[in-house]
This record gives C-alpha cells, sequence and structure tokens, in this order.
C-alpha cells in the first residue's frame, strides 16, 4: 500500500501527498459486479396472454341526501320537514345501504350550535360515514363579521351552495 512516511530514504521529509485510488477502485467493481448480476433478474417478466374484455365501467350515481335547518330547529329532509324523533331511524336505515348515501348539511346562520350538534350525533351513531356542510361562498370581509354574513345572506340554507366535504368523526366530535 501507499502511506506516506517520514523516512529520509527518499530525501524528503514530507508525507506522500497523493489519493490511494485502489480501496476507491474496488468498492466500485464490486458495485459493478452486483448491478451486473441484479439487473436481468429486474428486468425478468413472465408474459402472459390476457383475456380481452369489452365491457363499460358501471356509472352509479351518488345518492345525496339533503338535510337543512333553520333558526327555528325545523329539519327538512330533501325538503320535507321531519320530527327529530323520526331523524335517527331515518339515519340508520341510509347508514346500512351499500354504497351509503352522501348526507349534506344546509343550516342558517342563526341555527343553535346545539341543534346541530345534535344532529352530527345521531348521523355518526347511525354510521354514516359521508357528510358534507353546504356554505355559500362570501366575501372575504363577510368572513370575519358576523352582521356582515347576515347582510349577504351567507349561511342560509339555499340548494345552489356549494358543498365542503368532512369526515363524520371530524364533524361529530364536538358533539360529544
Amino acid at each position: 500500500m501507499a502511506f506516506g512516511s517520514f523516512d529520509q530514504k527518499n530525501g524528503s521529509a514530507s508525507p506522500m501527498t497523493e489519493i490511494n485510488m485502489v480501496p476507491l477502485i474496488d468498492v466500485m467493481l464490486v458495485l459493478l459486479v452486483i448491478f451486473i448480476i441484479t439487473a436481468p433478474l429486474m428486468a425478468h417478466s413472465i408474459k402472459i396472454d390476457l383475456p380481452q374484455v369489452s365491457s363499460k365501467p358501471v356509472e352509479q350515481e351518488p345518492v345525496i341526501i339533503d338535510l337543512a335547518m333553520d333558526k327555528s330547529g325545523t329539519i327538512y329532509w330533501n325538503d320535507e320537514p321531519v320530527e327529530q324523533n323520526d331523524l335517527r331511524e331515518m339515519f340508520v336505515n341510509e347508514g346500512k345501504q351499500d354504497p351509503q348515501p352522501e348526507l349534506r348539511i344546509r343550516a342558517d346562520a342563526d341555527t343553535r350550535y346545539e341543534a346541530l350538534a345534535q344532529v352530527l350525533s345521531m348521523a355518526k351513531g347511525s354510521g354514516l360515514k359521508k357528510l358534507g356542510f353546504i356554505t355559500q361562498p362570501g366575501s372575504e370581509s363577510a368572513v370575519g363579521g358576523s352582521e356582515n354574513a347576515r347582510d349577504s345572506g351567507a349561511g342560509k340554507p339555499q340548494a345552489g351552495a356549494a358543498a365542503a366535504s368532512t369526515d363524520t368523526d371530524a364533524a361529530a366530535t364536538p358533539a360529544q
């Protein structure tokens, strides 16, 4: 091996300043051999003659339940008024379906949080997993002040508003 030494036989007292390339070349050759051995194994595949079929994908319309709440606490199931006692049974029946329908909740801006939390708790307890909140887009100044939101109509139940989907676990957590 070529290591520097301090002997005076060569006439210089300084160590050898060259890099020893032999260990680097050894490592490179080992890696090259490993690559040469493993590369054909990765490229090897089994030829299979797969059957050809022509079919259309099943296009199933998603079932959407529109649940609206006004400021007096009246609950509407697809624009039909329902009692809160019947609501739990309706949630259970819908939760048993496969695929589960999406529950979209529209609530008035003045709806009590307690009433909304009870509905969310019933939906979670019945096994519904797809849950969305319908909101109406408003100006950024309306987000900060509640009076601006009331004046612009933001938060009032309207059929053409956008949906914000959430998970039942996240939405029903405050109700527990």
